[in-house]
């Protein structure tokens, strides 16, 4: 369940920390304070994914915290946003702490593969029903993100060791549908509640 809880908290303490007028990130900062391990990944995200620096209009950048597995991983996203309401997610910016890693380019891979994953079910990755069975058979009806299509994903070990050995296989997918929309809502200035991200009217600003 780590998905869909990642999404409805993350997108809900997004939702908070507006309406308390406070910045995302130092609103989660706050709300963490007795968690070191996450106020390092949030440390290295906020450092190395640009948070606070403006970005033109039709952009976003939005973030997402979550443990899974026994790592924590926070993702930036970054997405544009056009006149027509099409959604293009350019930069990721992953912050990973699974406590001690032997090989970090396997951890790099892994989390690249989650973004990726979690893309494809937030954008587009509707199930639908016909005749009470699933129309989707297999990849020909249910695309994954493409190379032309995938953005750019930067992955940053904040690790703090002690006796934690998370794992690295999934823990990448639940932070990216709440980051990206959370960057959508700050693009367009509309909630997104429900996935996919493909059914949602993105015309215009709020």
């Amino acid at each position: 369940g780590s998905s869909q809880n990642a999404f409805a908290v993350e997108s809900f303490i997004d939702e908070l920390a507006h309406a308390a007028k406070q910045d995302p990130l130092q609103f989660r900062r706050k709300l963490l304070a007795g968690r070191p391990d996450f106020l390092h990944v949030l440390d290295v995200l906020e450092h190395k994914g640009g948070w606070g620096q403006p970005l033109p209009a039709g952009k976003g950048r939005g973030i997402a915290i979550h443990e899974a597995f026994g790592s924590i991983v926070g993702e930036i996203a970054e997405v544009a946003v056009s006149d027509r309401g099409e959604v293009r997610v350019e930069r990721v910016v992953a912050a990973v702490d699974c406590g001690h890693t032997i090989n970090p380019r396997t951890v790099e891979m892994q989390i690249e593969s989650g973004v990726i994953y979690g893309l494809t079910a937030a954008l587009s990755g509707e199930i639908t029903i016909k005749d009470g069975r699933v129309e989707q058979g297999n990849f020909d009806t249910y695309p994954m993100v493409r190379m032309a299509d995938a953005p750019r994903i930067e992955v940053h070990l904040a690790l703090t060791g002690g006796s934690k050995w998370g794992g690295i296989g999934e823990p990448g997918t639940p932070p990216i549908a709440p980051a990206v929309c959370n960057a959508i809502f700050m693009a367009t200035g509309k909630r997104i509640r429900a996935l996919p991200i493909l059914n949602q009217n993105l015309v215009g600003r709020t």
